[in-house]
């Protein structure tokens, strides 16, 4: 139990990885603030699995495009768990299309969401942080905000932006005790990559020298590092899970 008593934030949690996130975080110990948009009911599906399984948690739903949402989610942490110890910054989109297609509205969404989304949080929460003198915050990223990809500008720019974001914050407040990281996955087990066919799972299999995807559980193993203690010397770096994709 690394992680007893501490108060984490995973934004976008409510199925997936975020979930995945959640758990490991919560097996660890921690008190869990599950937050998704404001009309999911899968995270209240997965505030139930929490519950029964004896988890501290609570469900803050919002949009963490709109500061005052984001604001609404610290205050009930804080009134709930008394403070916030960790924050992952994990709820993202993808609207993947050509750049010569792409329409504006694509492009805003995909930034607004995974990058304005992060700093939005990262500011509430560095808040509480800062009078405290201690924290963590994990950003999770991208392998193709560090590479590109064909038909994912913005996805990769809001990558690349969050990377960015990653390194300025761990400079601004290593001296108050906060330690910021990213981590980039790659190809991670998911929906998308189950309904993927053969030909198309080799393809992007034989760019991976560890010739497989990574799960989800993972990319949570190497959060519940980076939140703990046993990485109390890191911070500004950028963490790839992606079986030797990206060297």
């Amino acid at each position: 139990m690394q992680l007893k008593d501490k108060t984490a934030i995973i934004t976008g949690s409510g199925r997936g990885l975020g979930k995945a996130i959640a758990f490991k975080l919560a097996n660890s110990g921690s008190n869990i603030v599950l937050n998704d948009i404001q009309s999911s009911e899968v995270v209240d599906e997965t505030y139930n699995e929490f519950k029964q399984l004896g988890f501290n948690v609570i469900v803050t739903k919002g949009d963490v495009r709109n500061s005052d949402d984001v604001q609404n989610m610290v205050n009930k942490a804080v009134e709930e768990f008394g403070t916030v110890d960790i924050l992952v910054n994990n709820a993202g989109i993808t609207k993947d299309r050509l750049i010569i297609k792409m329409t504006e509205e694509d492009w805003d969404s995909v930034l607004d969401i995974n990058l304005k989304g992060s700093f939005n949080c990262t500011k509430m929460v560095s808040k509480v942080m800062m009078k405290k003198r201690t924290g963590v915050i994990i950003n999770v990223a991208s392998v193709v905000g560090i590479m590109g990809n064909i038909g994912q500008a913005n996805y990769s720019a809001s990558k690349a932006g969050l990377i960015g974001l990653t390194k300025s914050t761990a400079k601004e407040l290593a001296r108050r005790g906060i330690r910021c990281n990213a981590i980039a996955p790659g190809f991670i087990e998911s929906k998308m990559t189950e309904i993927l066919d053969e030909k198309t799972k080799e393809v992007y299999l034989n760019n991976i020298p560890l010739n497989r995807f990574g799960t989800p559980e993972e990319v949570a193993n190497v959060i519940g590092f980076l939140a703990s203690d046993d990485s109390k010397y890191i911070t500004g770096q950028v963490i790839n899970i992606d079986g030797g994709l990206v060297m």
